[in-house]
């Protein structure tokens, strides 16, 4: 294999993954590797973002006395290139869209949404669709300095930031120092010292424009390149592991069919896990089924080793789920509510989905009530939908206790609902029926909210992974639509709203809509599958152990 010429993509990730990718790009003369739709989802969804925020940029700098110049991102790269580094010999200010030139015998390649003249040279900008920075909350200490930096949009005039946190990022991060080295090549590095350079992040919320200190990144930086450049190269060989990444890669099939053909251990157990058995002689799945004894040297304290053992005689038997319990239990109430939330990325969250169960009234069956908003996220109308939606669900709580009946809401995965439950108490404070943070973070400690997907993980091991897809299956739930899935929901969202100048088609709504009502009675059924007696059909740990 060449000479490999690597962007900021090919930094972060999965080895193997970057290995077939560059042989794929050989093999087709340059060619791109392969992209799965929701992969084509993010990259479409960023570039609408990035071109977003610098037309706001480009805005706000107009009354600034800052020169500006925009390079045509639809001009071959070597063009912009070439454009960017006349920018630059002019000393322009700003310049957006800017592409470096390829460094082939450095084997780097780049471009940043902006770069930002300062010092002796300029500073790498660039936009991405995560968030960056959290508030914080309550008071500081005032034995702890505060040294994050950040600027109001328009001008860069950094400042330090009592009021943000930094989400650290490490995709982020190796992209800035990749743009630092590549203007460092060009002679046109901010500073001498590296311990003084520093690149520009905007997030998803683009609120602020966050400093990111490069001179503790570089050394990390110029290792991981190293390595990753000779994996491209193939002069360090890599092999199939199963790992989260897999479950978005189309080399997937591929790489499924060598780990079950070799019966690898990863398929039972990844990351970390994998690495520990490997070192002990464990290679296989059967070898680890058949393992007694106490958990390797360097094995995960995050893992439980016990686990891996079971998930290794659940593949080898083709079980499901194995209690760990001899009578798994759940918290039920006289009434019930599942609750489901959508997202579109960083965006927002557009529909929160519920079910009523009332005990005392079986013959009304369960009610689906959705509170959503069809306007394009971002949007002002995204806290109304959530006000409606905590309204009612208080209400249902408070006729609760006044009937003298318990209560409990129900999700499966609190993370994600808990995330937006209170980012939209602080995003939509004041507006009707929004509720404050603290009530948010009472009613999230209360016993009345209720995680399944903790229960499944106390009561079972889940050799199949414990995702609402994976598990409810197993209690006889089935969606309707064989395309359900996470990523779909996105594609039918966009299409639903006509988002970022996507064809409109009313009709996704109704299918997101029947996919969010699937997922809460997937919920339901789950839930009282625990508490039924079909559950004592499932082996045990020690019965499966023998």
């Amino acid at each position: 294999m060449g000479s490999a010429v690597l962007g900021a993509r090919d930094l972060a990730g999965c080895e193997h993954r970057l290995a077939l990718d560059s042989a794929a790009r050989q093999a087709a003369d340059g060619a791109p590797g392969l992209e799965t739709p929701e992969a084509r989802r993010r990259i479409e969804a960023a570039q609408a973002h990035r071109a977003q925020v610098v037309e706001q940029l480009r805005d706000l700098l107009e009354s600034e006395p800052a020169t500006v110049v925009v390079i045509d991102d639809d001009l071959p790269q070597r063009r912009r290139a070439e454009l960017t580094m006349q920018a630059c010999a002019d000393e322009v200010d700003w310049i957006f869209t800017a592409a470096l030139p390829a460094d082939v015998e450095a084997g780097r390649r780049g471009h940043a949404e902006a770069l930002i003249r300062g010092g002796n040279g300029y500073l790498p900008m660039i936009i991405v669709n995560h968030r960056i920075t959290t508030p914080v909350k309550g008071e500081r200490d005032p034995e702890v300095p505060i040294t994050l930096q950040t600027s109001p949009l328009g001008p860069w005039r950094p400042a330090l930031d009592a009021t943000r946190s930094a989400r650290s990022n490490r995709r982020d991060a190796l992209r800035l120092a990749q743009l630092a080295a590549m203007l460092e090549a060009e002679g046109l590095a901010p500073s001498d010292d590296r311990a003084d350079w520093v690149g520009v992040v905007i997030g998803v919320d683009a609120d602020c424009m966050l400093a990111v200190p490069l001179g503790t990144v570089m050394d990390e930086y110029d290792t991981t390149f190293a390595r990753r450049r000779a994996v491209a190269e193939g002069t360090i060989a890599t092999v199939p592991r199963r790992i989260n990444e897999c479950r978005s890669c189309d080399w997937w099939p591929q790489c499924e069919a060598q780990l079950v053909e070799a019966d690898d251990v990863s398929l039972v157990v990844g990351g970390t896990g994998t690495a520990a058995l490997t070192a002990a002689g464990i290679t296989t799945v059967e070898q680890l089924a058949d393992y007694r004894g106490d958990a390797p040297q360097d094995w995960p304290g995050n893992l439980a080793f016990l686990d891996a053992v079971v998930a290794a005689n659940c593949r080898r038997l083709d079980v499901p789920l194995v209690r760990r319990l001899e009578r798994p239990a759940v918290y039920r109430a006289d009434i019930e509510v599942d609750v489901d939330m959508e997202s579109y990325g960083e965006r927002g969250a557009y529909l929160w989905g519920t079910l009523l169960t009332d005990h005392s009234t079986p013959e009304r069956g369960a009610q689906y009530l959705p509170f959503v908003t069809w306007d394009p996220l971002p949007t002002f109308d995204e806290g109304h939908a959530f006000g409606r939606f905590w309204s009612w669900l208080t209400e249902r709580r408070r006729l609760a206790r006044e009937a003298g009946k318990t209560f409990a809401a129900y999700c499966y995965s609190e993370q994600a609902e808990n995330r937006w439950l209170r980012a939209s108490a602080d995003r939509f404070a004041g507006l009707p029926g929004v509720p404050t943070r603290a009530e948010v973070d009472a009613f999230i400690a209360s016993d009345e909210w209720v995680d399944i997907y903790v229960a499944v993980n106390r009561n079972f091991i889940c050799p199949n992974g414990k995702g609402l897809k994976r598990i409810a299956p197993v209690a006889g739930f089935s969606w309707h639509d064989a395309e359900a899935s996470g990523e779909a929901s996105m594609e039918w969202y966009a299409a639903a709203v006509g988002l970022d100048g996507a064809a409109t088609d009313v009709s996704q709504r109704d299918r997101l809509l029947r996919y969010n009502e699937d997922d809460v009675q997937a919920t339901k059924v789950l839930r009282e599958w625990l508490t039924s007696e079909q559950i004592l059909r499932l082996p045990t740990v020690p019965e499966l152990l023998g």
